[in-house]
């Protein structure tokens, strides 16, 4: 019983580890969404900034803006795939974080049955002994 009780805590031990490299993985996921998102705004703001009432300007002013804004848009569009992309990955890293949670708390439900089992074990030799041997068993045990 005492194996039983060892392999259940030993099974504890990895779930716990899964559950812990699953949330860590999230926050990896969710840090590269806030940081995608992040450089869309600024990318976006620079781009507004980009047209900002600065007077009259030249021919050749006009068009470099107007090329840097359209790179800046093509940029921003690419940002919108990658965020959809860490989105996903971050859904994903989820529902795998879900998972080990699950798996865990099944491994502490065993390892408890496995515990009980022992006590009612030891219970059912206890009640098997004589009389007199439970009376000693039980002085020596507490």
């Amino acid at each position: 019983m005492s194996r039983l009780i060892a392999s259940r805590k030993r099974l504890l031990r990895v779930r716990h580890v899964q559950h812990n490299q699953a949330a860590a993985a999230l926050m990896r996921a969710r840090n590269e969404v806030s940081q995608i998102t992040d450089n869309a705004t600024r990318i976006a703001r620079v781009r507004e900034e980009l047209f900002g009432g600065d007077g009259a300007t030249h021919g050749a002013l006009f068009a470099a803006r107007r090329e840097l804004a359209s790179r800046l848009e093509r940029a921003g569009r690419q940002l919108d795939g990658a965020l959809y992309d860490a989105e996903q990955r971050a859904d994903q890293r989820d529902a795998e974080r879900i998972h080990a949670n699950r798996d865990r708390e099944i491994a502490e439900r065993l390892k408890d049955k496995a515990h009980a089992a022992r006590e009612a074990q030891r219970e059912a030799r206890l009640a098997a002994l004589p009389r007199y041997r439970r009376m000693q068993s039980r002085g020596t045990d507490e």
